[in-house]
């Protein structure tokens, strides 16, 4: 039995006239976005990994899909607990795990909307910040997530697989 916050659908067209589909992820749409994730970047995850952040996270674990229903992006995020700084209390961080859009879809929005419409979404989470890693080369991602005011908070040195170093990202909700 579905509701109405389960189906919702965000439509939006740019410039070029490009309609694109932004909804929550569901179990059938997995394999589109490991095929998106797989093709567009050089991190993979097993499946367990992508199905326990749809069953933990389902809010914030968006697809965009074109208009023949084909999953072209991706975003998902989770929620961790960490200890506050400055009280015995643990705060709640919403960290985005990955986004991905295939390349003939870059550069037409999809990345930002897919931003905008699960920051929404992971903010239900009552997060006290948003947090990401993203490549130090990976320039317009920086420059996606600055649009948002993320700040770079540090660098995390040999961070990925291939020893590319992070910038760590926050931005304070």
């Amino acid at each position: 039995m579905g509701t109405d916050k389960d189906t919702k659908v965000n439509v939006f067209t740019n410039n070029n006239g490009l309609e694109i589909l932004i909804r929550r992820c569901n179990l059938d749409d997995l394999d589109g976005v490991i095929e998106v994730n797989e093709k567009e970047l050089p991190e993979d995850y097993p499946y367990f990994f992508y199905k326990s952040i749809l069953d933990n996270f389902s809010e914030s674990f968006l697809i965009a899909q074109n208009s023949s229903g084909k999953t072209v992006g991706y975003i998902m995020w989770r929620v961790e607990k960490t200890p506050s700084l400055d009280s015995l209390r643990y705060t709640s961080k919403g960290h985005l795990v990955s986004i991905a859009v295939s390349k003939d879809y870059r550069k037409k929005g999809i990345a930002k909307s897919l931003m905008s419409n699960s920051m929404v979404a992971v903010k239900r989470y009552k997060i006290h910040e948003y947090v990401l890693e993203v490549r130090v080369s990976n320039n317009n991602a920086v420059k996606l997530y600055e649009q948002f005011n993320f700040q770079i908070g540090n660098i995390k040195k040999n961070y990925y697989r291939d020893g590319e170093n992070a910038y760590f990202m926050t931005l304070k909700t």
